[in-house]
C-alpha cells in the first residue's frame, strides 16, 4: 500500500521541485539582466567603446541574453533580454531589463 502511494506522489514532488528551481533560476537571471544593463550603460555613458562595454555586459548577463543599445540625443539606453527557463516557458515571459544614462561630457567635468 505504501509503495503505491509513494509511486503516485513521487512524480508530483519532482514536478514541484523542478518548478521551484526554475523559478529561482528565473529570479537569478532577472538580477543578472539588471546588472548587465547597468554595467553597459555606465561604460557607454563614460565614453568607453561599445565593444568593451558590451563585452563586460555579456560576461555579466545570462548565457542566452540579447543586448540592445539605443542612443537618443545625449541619452544612452541598454536593454538586456533573456528567455525564461524552459520549465516555466508555458507561463513566463522573457526577462527584459533596461537602464538609461546621460552621456558624460568633458566640459561638464571641467
Amino acid at each position: 500500500m505504501v509503495t503505491a502511494e509513494l509511486a503516485l506522489t513521487f512524480p508530483a514532488v519532482v514536478l514541484v521541485l523542478v518548478l521551484c528551481l526554475s523559478a529561482l533560476s528565473w529570479g537569478v537571471d532577472h538580477v543578472r539582466c539588471v546588472d548587465a544593463a547597468r554595467v553597459a550603460v555606465r561604460e557607454l555613458a563614460r565614453g568607453e567603446s561599445s565593444a568593451q562595454a558590451l563585452g563586460r555586459a555579456e560576461s555579466t548577463a545570462p548565457a542566452d541574453a540579447r543586448l540592445t543599445v539605443t542612443r537618443s540625443g545625449q541619452d544612452v539606453m541598454v536593454t538586456v533580454t533573456s528567455p525564461a527557463p524552459p520549465a516555466l516557458s508555458f507561463a513566463a515571459e522573457d526577462t527584459s531589463c533596461s537602464s538609461t544614462a546621460r552621456v558624460e561630457s568633458i566640459d561638464a567635468v571641467l
